[in-house]
């Protein structure tokens, strides 16, 4: 302040408005600070101000921060848990693909199953088509048999009928022709005379037992071929039979010799139409001593045994047989 004045105090002699301008310069510098100290002031204020808000802004920026941190801590846990579930999530696809995959092979091997048992279905219904054929066609035959059974049936029954009818037409026809020959009432077989046809021990026919045949046999083909009874007559038989005299087989050969004695003779008599029917039902045979004839008392009738017998078969043999068969068929 005293250099300042010293100096002031100098330059005064030089110019009388001197110490007014240097007070003008003095104010002006004055309020050039004080210019400057209000801008400095200001500027502090600003900054400060500033530099408030900045530290508000920084606060509830850092506040934010802190709420985005504790957010994404809590997210990083929520996360994390995610993770843990994701994980116990893919553990359980893990393990329901298996069942999956598991389930999968149970499938196709179903699949596989249902394909042999729909092969198997279609071979047992081809089977079952088979079978049901078969038995259409055996049903067909079983129908076919059991129609031939009834007309076979029918046709024994009509000759159960048939017999007993021959039977009687034959005892009236001998009765009327006069002849002694006895007629069986349940067979229709025929015993002639034994002492008329041979001497012991001989195969060759008497000369009664020839007129005896002459006069027979007319009135017995008369009977057996009517037509009425023709077509169920199946075999007309001539046996020879001996005594107990003598060996089986030699009783065997006689009788045989007997039976075609009368059956060639038997022959003789008739016209070519007669022969030719009665070749055709004709069947002689010895039966040696198998068929005796006793005595009341117990002893053999040795006359009454050598005999010839004339039987006739109806056909109802035959188709009993067949029956038999046919129903053999139908249980099998």
């Amino acid at each position: 302040m005293s250099s300042l004045s010293r100096r002031r105090g100098a330059r005064r002699p030089r110019s009388g408005d001197s110490g007014s301008h240097w007070i003008s310069y003095s104010d002006m510098m004055a309020s050039l600070l004080m210019v400057f100290v209000l801008a400095v002031v200001y500027s502090v204020y600003q900054y400060y101000s500033m530099l408030e808000i900045k530290t508000l802004q920084l606060n509830e920026q850092k506040a934010e921060l802190d709420k985005a941190t504790v957010t994404l801590v809590q997210r990083e846990e929520e996360l994390e848990a995610a993770n843990v579930t994701l994980m116990g999530k893919q553990e359980e696809l893990a393990a329901i693909q298996i069942q999956l995959d598991q389930q999968e092979n149970d499938l196709h091997a179903a699949q596989s199953a249902l394909k042999t048992k729909e092969k198997e279905q279609a071979l047992l219904q081809l089977q079952l088509n088979e079978q049901a054929d078969k038995l259409a066609a055996m049903q067909t035959v079983l129908d076919a048999q059991k129609a031939e059974m009834l007309t076979y049936q029918q046709r024994i029954d009509d000759m159960i009928g048939v017999r007993s009818k021959i039977i009687q037409d034959l005892s009236k026809a001998l009765t009327a022709a006069n002849l002694a020959a006895k007629v069986d009432e349940a067979t229709g077989d025929i015993v002639l005379e034994s002492t008329v046809f041979f001497e012991s021990n001989s195969s060759t026919i008497k000369e009664e037992g020839k007129q005896l045949l002459a006069r027979f046999l007319p009135v017995y083909l008369g009977v057996l071929m009517r037509p009425e009874y023709i077509d169920f007559v199946g075999e007309i038989i001539i046996e020879g039979h001996t005594d107990d005299q003598g060996t089986y087989m030699t009783n065997l050969k006689l009788s045989q010799n007997r039976a075609l004695s009368v059956a060639e003779y038997c022959l003789t008599l008739l016209n070519r139409q007669q022969t030719v029917m009665f070749q055709d039902l004709l069947t002689a045979k010895g039966r040696s001593f198998s068929d005796l004839i006793y005595n009341a008392d117990g002893t053999v009738n040795r006359n009454a045994s050598r005999r010839v017998e004339f039987k006739f078969r109806l056909k109802d043999t035959e188709m009993i047989q067949e029956m038999n068969r046919i129903l053999s068929q139908m249980e099998q």
